[in-house]
């Protein structure tokens, strides 16, 4: 891959969030790529609203969009900024959003957007396999730990003197012992 095409890719996977348990990117950032404004953007999303289900867009709610404002330092509609709420696309939203404004940049940028998306993907699955070694690990060494937390019980058992018995050590021969068994008459 290119540097500069390395960078643009770099720059449209910084773009994706998590909202609502999808990986999205915002109807502003969309619109730049494209090179289009947010307002012909939407229009077309609003138009054609068939090609839009709910998995492919997302109006934001006014509690996502003012935590958007502070995390990313979105402008303030009291400040002359964007009044309406942002629309959320997920992977085929923007790739329909690109087939709906039918330019010749959209349809290039819609590439690196999926490539984006896809890569995402492919670090959440390394993640999550990473997570699941952790976690066999983890069990291992609690299966250690049990084995020797038994060990040491055992050495201890072992490092103990025995209890003191009260009888006689040595043998006994069978003519003491009829002699031992007379006299205890």
């Amino acid at each position: 891959m290119s540097k500069p095409i390395a960078v643009l890719a770099k720059r449209v996977e910084s773009r994706i969030l998590l909202i609502r348990g999808y990986r999205v990117i915002l109807d502003t950032d969309l619109a730049e790529l494209y090179g289009v404004e947010v307002k012909r953007l939407n229009e077309q999303v609003k138009r054609n609203a068939r090609r839009f289900p709910d998995d492919f867009v997302m109006r934001l709610s006014v509690e996502e969009a003012a935590d958007l404002r502070s995390q990313i330092a979105t402008s303030s509609s009291s400040r002359g900024g964007r009044r309406s709420l942002p629309y959320a696309f997920t992977e085929h939203g923007a790739i329909m959003a690109a087939s709906v404004l039918n330019s010749g940049r959209a349809v290039e940028m819609s590439i690196f957007v999926v490539r984006a998306f896809v890569r995402m993907r492919e670090a959440l699955a390394a993640n999550q396999q990473i997570m699941s070694k952790l976690a066999e690990l983890e069990h291992r060494v609690e299966s250690h730990d049990t084995n020797i937390q038994e060990l040491i019980e055992a050495i201890r058992e072992l490092m103990e003197p025995p209890p003191a018995s009260g009888g006689r050590i040595g043998f006994v021969l069978p003519a003491d012992a009829a002699k031992s068994s007379s006299k205890s008459r």
